[in-house]
């Protein structure tokens, strides 16, 4: 997890005076991007999240809110599959699109269906979980079972008891206290 930590360190950490997606303020700053979009970065955070999806049975899926979960859940899934133990995967529209299939859940095969599926879902980071909150409903509205978030990064600021207000654990690869 040590090699993980560098890399966010040197790619996505920032001091300054920062606006969160939460409205709240802070001297320091999580970007994740640069690091998921990092061969080196976005392999360790397909490996640690793994780590963590294998260690809750009986998990069908993993999903989460564009555009924060994307780019790791594409690498997770791909790197599942490099190991022998694939991970389906999907993300969740902020809106249903206008055009095609109209559809808020992306990424499931025609007849694919999160009905009685248990999922994950996944976040980059988490502040006060708003955004899991908003995947998990879209998620459960289409039937599955969600009793568990994950994230790369827990900002420990409020997200783990939020989600569990909304029926859901807090797992993490890192948290802020790694770094500050």
């Amino acid at each position: 997890m040590q090699e993980l930590i560098e890399v966010i360190r040197e790619r996505s950490y920032r001091r300054g005076h920062f606006k969160l997606a939460s409205g709240a303020e802070s001297e320091f700053y999580f970007n994740l991007k640069p690091t998921m979009m990092n061969p080196k970065g976005g392999y360790l955070c397909a490996k640690a999240l793994l780590e963590k999806i294998r260690s809750v049975d009986g998990i069908d899926y993993v999903g989460g809110l564009e555009m924060g979960a994307v780019p790791v859940i594409a690498a997770l899934a791909a790197q599942s599959y490099a190991d022998g133990r694939p991970v389906a995967t999907f993300f969740v529209r902020k809106q249903a699109k206008d055009h095609g299939t109209g559809e808020v859940i992306e990424g499931l095969a025609s007849g694919e269906s999160l009905e009685g599926k248990r999922v994950i879902i996944i976040d980059d980071v988490a502040t006060t979980g708003g955004s899991i909150v908003k995947a998990a409903e879209a998620a459960r509205k289409a039937g599955a079972i969600v009793d568990y978030a994950l994230v790369i990064l827990d900002r420990e600021e409020g997200g783990t008891e939020n989600l569990a207000q909304a029926g859901m654990k807090l797992l993490s690869a890192v948290k802020k206290s790694d770094f500050i």
